[in-house]
């Protein structure tokens, strides 16, 4: 029979029924057998320990596996643990994880309990990971491109190590950086590839011929050695432009002046209007496509050939008209005649040569004219004014000497009108040769030289014309006087021949004298009225002098009498 301690091993509580029936099916079978009690006791504890064997197994068996649910747990905390310094998480999702652990009793349940929360921080990494992947190629994209890598820079690789967020931060402002950099050098390469398009229209060449490497660069290759290239390309063209500029604009400068020395018609001039405008031009300031095309500078060099070609066929005619615009100038300055036919007059039949010696020597004559009628412009100005009263005066006197001037008659009006405005224009003359002579005055201190005006030092001119109407004005007085003495001489009364109470009539022509007294008339008059006495002649008055002979007047023929200050003039 089985111990019961072996029963309760072998057979738990609800095997019991079975049991007892196979024990009892096996010792009918010993018993017909015949097998004695040890036999049957060794095979009962063979058997007991066959059991013993399966249940040491099961255990080894169970104790493994709870071994290895343990080293789960502990690799999934561990595992959380790395994920969190890999993606520099803080330690308290650790603390998180492991505070699950706790009070659970189950490994099982503990496992359970872990694993969401390894899924969770294994998704975030793969998250991460991609981050720095998309970073990552991003910047080795952009270093390629510009060609980074090859000159040391070292490609970047996302390490999978560390990939916090500090980390990825940095790698993001690199990226930014780069991106900045190569927006700058896109800029910089569009600049140099417009301004080599540019210089090349301008110098009339090809585009396409500078932009073997250009159109490469600009589709995606921004390295320093190529826009190294570009510079150097668009330096070369640019001494081509200077070297081209200066020469078209010597060429531009001769046409100009080979122009104007043969008065070119405006016509003539027309094709070349947008070359000689270039004349003054900057570098930059030329970018006209095909403005300095070796056609456009062939072109100016064939018209400057024309042109000198002309030129010496017409020298002749060329330096007379430059000695007749000579003596227009100094005409109009009032500058004396200067004797130049000699020179002329052997320029004029000489070569080529000596034509041009001439002609040279009448430029710098005409430019030094030029600069002297413009130093004398304001006091000829002032001269022509003073000329002008002069010959106001002069109209004056005529129309002062003019017995029938009140006599009523059509236009009568205007030229008493004229004569009011002509005696306010005499009564600032004056005032007008103070102003002309410091002008003058200080127009000599400047200069250290006379001022001559038609040959004639205006100075002396002008002192010559204060001299004489100090003289005029000294006449006046005495002719006034004179007048007065003659006046009060006709008022007396004549000595009484009879004792007639009867009062004698006035003379007939004490009215004529009070009005020939208060239109001012001079004794000197043609004509007029039953006047007692005659004033002294015109011919004792002293002469106007010559440089007060205004150009309207001698046109007139005026005399010297018709010119000569009247006494009416200013009363």
């Amino acid at each position: 029979m089985l111990s019961l301690k072996l029963r309760a091993i072998l057979f738990p509580f609800q095997m019991e029924p079975r049991r007892e029936e196979l024990l009892h099916e096996l010792g009918e079978m010993w018993d017909e057998i015949g097998e004695g009690e040890d036999d049957r006791r060794g095979m009962l504890q063979a058997l007991e320990e066959e059991c013993l064997n399966v249940y040491r197994a099961k255990l080894e068996q169970v104790r493994h596996h709870r071994a290895q649910l343990r080293r789960e747990i502990a690799d999934s905390v561990a595992e959380v643990a790395a994920i969190c310094a890999t993606i520099g998480e803080p330690p308290t999702t650790v603390q998180t994880a492991c505070s699950s652990l706790q009070g659970t009793g189950s490994l099982k349940e503990d496992l359970g309990s872990i694993a969401p929360e390894l899924a969770e921080m294994r998704r975030r990494r793969e998250e991460r990971r991609r981050q720095f992947s998309d970073v990552t190629e991003r910047v080795n994209r952009i270093q390629q491109e510009m060609n980074l890598g090859g000159g040391g820079q070292p490609r970047v690789v996302a390490d999978g190590s560390d990939l916090t967020l500090t980390k990825l931060e940095e790698l993001t402002a690199y990226l930014q950086h780069l991106q900045s950099e190569k927006e700058s050098r896109t800029r910089k390469v569009a600049e140099l590839m417009a301004l080599l398009h540019s210089s090349s229209l301008v110098l009339g060449m090809d585009p396409r011929e500078f932009n073997g490497g250009g159109d490469q660069d600009a589709g995606g290759h921004f390295s320093d050695a190529a826009i190294a290239r570009l510079a150097s390309e668009i330096e070369r063209l640019r001494e081509i432009k200077r070297s081209r500029m200066e020469k078209l604009q010597d060429l531009v400068a001769s046409m100009l002046e080979l122009w104007h020395l043969m008065d070119t018609p405006a016509e003539e001039q027309t094709r070349f209007q947008g070359v000689a405008c270039n004349i003054a031009a900057s570098e930059d300031e030329i970018t006209e496509p095909g403005a300095l095309s070796t056609a456009s500078i062939r072109n100016v060099e064939a018209e400057v050939v024309r042109l000198e070609m002309l030129k010496e066929c017409r020298m002749k005619d060329l330096v007379a008209k430059k000695y007749e615009e000579l003596k227009e100038i100094r005409r109009r300055a009032r500058l004396p005649e200067e004797d130049d036919g000699d020179m002329f007059g052997a320029g004029a039949g000489d070569g080529d040569a000596e034509r041009a010696l001439v002609l040279e020597r009448l430029e710098v004559q005409i430019s030094e004219a030029k600069d002297l009628e413009f130093s004398r412009k304001d006091v000829l100005e002032r001269m022509d004014k003073w000329q002008a009263a002069l010959e106001e005066e002069s109209w004056l006197e005529e129309y002062s000497r003019n017995e029938n001037r009140y006599n009523v008659g059509k236009g009568t009006h205007l030229v008493l009108k004229r004569a009011e405005k002509a005696r306010a224009l005499v009564g600032k003359m004056p005032a007008m040769a103070e102003a002309l002579t410091a002008k003058v005055v200080a127009w000599e201190k400047e200069r250290g030289v006379k001022f001559e005006y038609d040959g004639e030092v205006l100075l002396e001119m002008l002192e010559e014309y204060g001299n004489a109407r100090k003289e005029k004005e000294q006449e006046r007085k005495r002719q006034r006087d004179q007048r007065r003495m003659q006046a009060a001489a006709a008022a007396a009364p004549p000595p009484e021949r009879d004792a007639s109470p009867v009062a004698r009539q006035p003379p007939k022509n004490i009215k004529n004298v009070t009005r020939t007294l208060s239109m001012g008339r001079n004794g000197g008059g043609a004509g007029g009225g039953g006047s007692a006495r005659k004033a002294p002649a015109v011919s004792s008055r002293p002469g106007t002098p010559s440089y007060l002979k205004s150009p309207m007047s001698a046109r007139r023929g005026g005399s010297d009498d018709t010119q000569m200050l009247s006494s009416d003039s200013f009363e």
